[in-house]
C-alpha cells in the first residue's frame, strides 16, 4: 500500500524575516509509523524538490526519538530534498493521503487549487484524509461540487488558537486554524494546550498539535488494515 505525504514549498514565517516550512517530528513520526507498518510513502510538494523545515522544530525542546531517527537517516532526508510537485501526482496511485504540519501550510497548501483537488479526489473515491496541527488549514479552499466546504458539518480539530498564541504567532498567520475551521462550518474541538487529541469522522482524520501525530497516523493504519 501507498501513503501520499502532502507537505508544504513555503518557508517565508511572514513578513517577519524568519523561515518557517514543515514540523520535523510531524513529518518523521508519521513516516516511520507507516514504513514500519509496510507502507510505501510517497512525499509531494506544490513547487517539488527540497521542502522547507521550520528551523524552530529542530529545537532541541521539539526532538523525540522519531526526529532523532529523521536526523540519522540519510535517505529519508534524501526524500526531503527531491519532493515530487503535486501536479505529478494523482489520487489512484495512492491508498491515502497525510498532510504534515508547521505553519508553511497556512500560506501554500490553504490556496492551492492542486491540493485542493486532490483532498477531494481522495475522499471521493472512499480513501483516507489524515492531517495534523497546522496542516488542517489545507482544507480553507477544498469545497464540493455544490459549493460547501469540505469540513462543514464534520468533526474537527487543529492548531488551537491558544497554542497559536503560546507560540506568539497569533498575528503573524495568515489565519487561525481553530477560527478558520469554525468559519467554514467545521465541528472543532480541542483538549488542554500540547494535549495529544486525535478526531476522526468518516474518512476524515486530524490531529490537534505535534504530540497527536503519531496517534493520527496509527488510526489511519488501523482503518486501513
Amino acid at each position: 500500500m501507498k501513503i501520499l505525504f502532502v507537505v508544504t514549498s513555503h518557508d517565508e514565517l511572514g513578513n517577519t524575516g524568519h523561515k518557517t516550512g514543515f514540523w520535523v517530528e510531524e513529518f518523521a513520526a508519521p513516516y516511520y509509523k507507516f514504513t514500519d507498518a509496510g507502507y510505501e510513502v510517497v512525499v509531494a510538494t506544490p513547487k517539488g524538490g527540497q521542502a522547507p523545515i521550520d528551523p524552530n522544530s529542530e529545537a532541541p525542546s521539539a526532538q523525540t526519538d522519531a526526529t532523532k531517527r529523521y536526523y540519522d537517516d540519510a535517505k529519508v532526508q534524501d526524500v526531503i530534498a527531491h519532493t515530487h510537485k503535486l501536479t505529478d501526482v494523482n489520487a489512484s496511485d495512492f491508498d491515502a493521503v497525510f498532510y504534515p504540519g508547521g505553519h508553511g501550510p497556512l500560506w501554500d497548501l490553504a490556496n492551492d487549487p492542486r491540493s485542493a483537488q486532490l483532498i477531494l479526489d481522495f475522499y471521493n473515491s472512499g480513501k483516507l484524509v489524515g492531517a495534523v496541527c497546522h496542516a488542517p488549514g489545507a482544507f480553507k479552499n477544498v469545497k464540493f461540487d455544490n459549493g460547501e466546504s469540505f469540513v462543514k458539518g464534520k468533526k474537527v480539530t487543529g492548531f488551537s488558537n491558544t497554542e497559536e498564541a503560546a507560540v506568539k504567532l497569533t498575528d503573524v498567520v495568515p489565519f487561525l486554524v481553530e477560527t478558520e475551521l469554525q468559519n467554514l462550518g467545521a465541528n472543532y474541538s480541542k483538549v488542554d494546550d500540547w494535549g495529544i487529541y486525535v478526531v476522526e469522522d468518516g474518512l476524515l482524520i486530524t490531529g490537534q498539535n505535534p504530540a497527536s501525530s503519531e496517534s493520527v497516523a496509527e488510526k489511519m493504519i488501523t482503518r486501513l488494515k
